[in-house]
């Protein structure tokens, strides 16, 4: 994707004037981050879960006049994370979704030739290697949860550093968990890294094991019994956490059968279609009950969750060298 001169002038003329919300910590750091990426062609990010990084980094390197003569390309370790996050910027920047700002997922792809910001799943990227080694169509590549280290993320970080000696405009942005930031600056040579931190709220933990005295209660029993406990205490939706489509979809079940009708019962997981991925973040009247894989815990912010029910179950994938 190469513009001609007039292209890109008219991109400049056109591009969208990024606003940041005061209250997100990274907006607090937003100079600094500039700065950095105006001076070196590695910066890596590491803020916790809520600090903003995912949303403001591609509306930072927008306000430095990237995505002009190439795209700014995003990627998102899933592909609900990825139409979730293009919606949210997309939103902030008032522009529409699949014009300023687009995203690319397996089976979809929602990018135009008036994009500057595209966001897309890290396989996504690893397979346009194939047709552009140089990735020549981006100006920018911002990797997001890197610390997830899955192997699409390693095999990019390994590819995008031997490409930036030859490709010495493109700037890579790498955001990681805390405990990963050094580790990653030193793979980049000693590249800077900002640190901000996350926002947090007071958090009161209750712990209730899944024991009966009837050896019929299970884990949806449990579940349902939470959330009559949380009903009681007053309004504020809840987030149960379980380990995959299947859990979620017998949880459901059990819980539309144990409360009343005004409650809303939300199952989020990737398989969804887009349109029901999206109730979850549509406002509402009543109660709210989200049942979610972990793909709640850092990729995506569910609004108005007051209560969370924690299972302690995950499905994580590993890597087995033998």
């Amino acid at each position: 994707m190469a513009f001609s001169p007039a292209e890109i002038e008219q991109r400049r003329a056109l591009a969208p004037r990024p606003e940041f919300p005061p209250e997100l910590p990274i907006c607090a750091r937003r100079e600094e981050i500039a700065k950095a990426i105006s001076s070196h062609q590695v910066v890596i990010v590491c803020g916790e879960t809520g600090s903003g990084k995912t949303t403001q980094l591609p509306k930072i390197c927008l306000g430095l006049g990237r995505g002009i003569e190439g795209l700014i390309g995003h990627t998102q370790p899933r592909r609900i994370a990825a139409r979730a996050t293009a919606a949210r910027v997309a939103h902030e920047l008032k522009a529409e979704l699949g014009g300023a700002v687009g995203y690319k997922i397996r089976f979809t792809d929602r990018v135009g030739p008036r994009s500057y910001i595209k966001i897309m799943t890290d396989g996504i990227l690893l397979a346009e290697t194939q047709g552009d080694r140089e990735l020549r169509q981006y100006d920018t590549l911002i990797i997001d949860e890197a610390h997830e280290r899955s192997l699409n993320i390693d095999f990019l970080l390994g590819y995008v550093k031997q490409l930036l000696p030859r490709r010495t405009d493109l700037k890579l942005v790498i955001t990681s968990a805390t405990i990963d930031a050094e580790r990653f600056s030193k793979h980049f040579d000693g590249a800077p890294v900002i640190e901000v931190s996350g926002r947090l709220y007071p958090v009161e933990v209750r712990y209730h094991p899944v024991e009966s005295e009837d050896e019929d209660y299970d884990l949806n029993e449990a579940i349902s019994d939470a959330a009559d406990e949380l009903a009681r205490q007053g309004e504020g939706d809840v987030l149960v956490f379980l380990p995959g489509e299947r859990e979620i979809r017998e949880a459901a079940e059990a819980l539309r059968k144990h409360h009343p009708p005004h409650t809303e019962i939300l199952p989020l997981f990737a398989r969804l279609s887009a349109e029901e991925q999206e109730r979850v973040f549509k406002p509402h009247g009543g109660r709210r009950i989200v049942l979610a894989t972990n793909v709640a815990e850092t990729s995506l912010t569910v609004p108005g969750i007051r209560y969370v029910v924690d299972t302690g179950l995950a499905r994580v994938k590993r890597y087995s060298y033998r």
